[in-house]
């Protein structure tokens, strides 16, 4: 992305804490984000790094009876987090489309399929009834169900998960949204309906030129989908970049650790192990609050490499990590226990030759990546 892309939504130190026992709990803490025009960015990280959250956040969907939002969150010169209601639901619906993960919990069971798509059109356009059927028509049509007729009156029990999925996305983007955002939208669908949900979202933005916020946790959704990705971890983005860049050169150690995740087609002929990242998410109450929030997960990196208060550091054209550790982290050596000794993780070898082009140092040359 260039300077002379226009910023459809711009995120300012966004704060999102839940109350849990009668003390609030950040699962979304400090988050600056821009979102361009006409561009699909990705958010990802391991489950409970904060992405719905986030997402949630910036439509206001979450209860305000145990929840607690800071910061701003600017719509083109609205910022969401201050509109009331009324406002609020203009937004909704009209500007921002939400595709939601589990679309037979997000669908009303009692309603239609084609009511449910007409409920959209009733709020936010000035269609007679006859037109508002119509257009509920055309966007069964547009999302490829086979006979929109027959879905139009159907109840969302009656369909199928990718029909489900399908009817989910009609009724956001039925009044033209200037921004989708799509919470794992292919979970739960097998490989050949995941393929036809993307290949359909990305029509779609074609046709539309909305901009996509998209949220997942499948990095081959990422590649395939998107122009800039932003890596989430503990409630904070711990790295942002250009898709090319996040997957030729990570930096954070989280990163690193996710990319090196990915099992390769020869990694089963050559009997490599399947690399996975030690520990897991910290619970929300047990989370640190401050220093790098993913040293607990890479003990075998030393202290001095971290920062008491991470900042973010520029090593790119727009390419931000936070946190010194990318500069000296390296994978923890063959036979690591997160239990160990320093004496026994001192003793374990440290082959280079063991390390994948994930597993090298940020800072090799570029000689060194070829």
């Amino acid at each position: 992305m260039t300077a002379d892309n226009k910023v459809l939504l711009e995120i300012k130190n966004l704060r999102t804490s839940f109350r849990i026992d009668g003390e609030y709990y950040a699962a979304v803490d400090g988050v600056d984000l821009e979102v361009y025009k006409d561009e699909v960015f990705a958010i990802v990280g391991e489950s409970g790094c904060g992405k719905t959250a986030m997402a949630l956040s910036l439509v206001r969907l979450h209860n305000t009876n145990f929840t607690r939002m800071e910061g701003e969150i600017l719509f083109g010169e609205q910022d969401i987090l201050s509109l009331k209601l009324p406002a609020l639901n203009k937004v909704r619906g009209k500007h921002i489309g939400f595709i939601f993960q589990d679309p037979l919990s997000a669908l009303n069971p009692l309603h239609k399929v084609g009511k449910q798509i007409e409920e959209t059109l009733y709020y936010h356009t000035d269609f007679t009834e006859a037109e508002r059927t119509e257009r509920a028509m055309e966007l069964l049509h547009a999302v490829g169900m086979s006979n929109p007729e027959l879905t139009y009156n159907q109840y969302p029990h009656e369909l199928s998960g990718g029909m489900r999925q399908r009817a989910m996305i009609a009724i956001a983007i039925s009044a033209k949204p200037d921004l989708l955002i799509a919470d794992e939208p292919t979970t739960a669908l097998d490989v050949t309906i995941q393929a036809q949900i993307l290949d359909l979202i990305r029509d779609l933005k074609k046709e539309m030129k909305s901009s996509i916020i998209l949220i997942t946790h499948d990095l081959g959704v990422v590649a395939e989908m998107a122009d800039r990705v932003a890596v989430m971890y503990g409630g904070q983005v711990v790295e942002t970049a250009s898709v090319h860049e996040i997957f030729a050169n990570p930096q954070h150690p989280y990163t690193r650790s996710l990319l090196y995740s990915i099992p390769s087609v020869d990694s089963g002929s050559t009997g490599e192990r399947l690399h996975t990242i030690h520990g897991t998410v910290p619970d929300l109450r047990t989370m640190p609050r401050t220093g790098c929030r993913f040293a607990l997960r890479t003990p075998w990196i030393p202290a001095s490499a971290h920062e008491e208060e991470p900042t973010y550091h520029q090593v790119g054209p727009g390419h931000y990590v936070l946190c010194t550790c990318y500069k000296t982290f390296e994978f923890a050596p063959e036979g690591y226990r997160m239990d160990a000794s320093v004496e026994e993780s001192a003793a374990l070898p440290k082959d280079p030759a063991d390390h994948s082009q994930w597993m090298r140092p940020a800072d090799n040359s570029d000689d060194d990546k070829k």
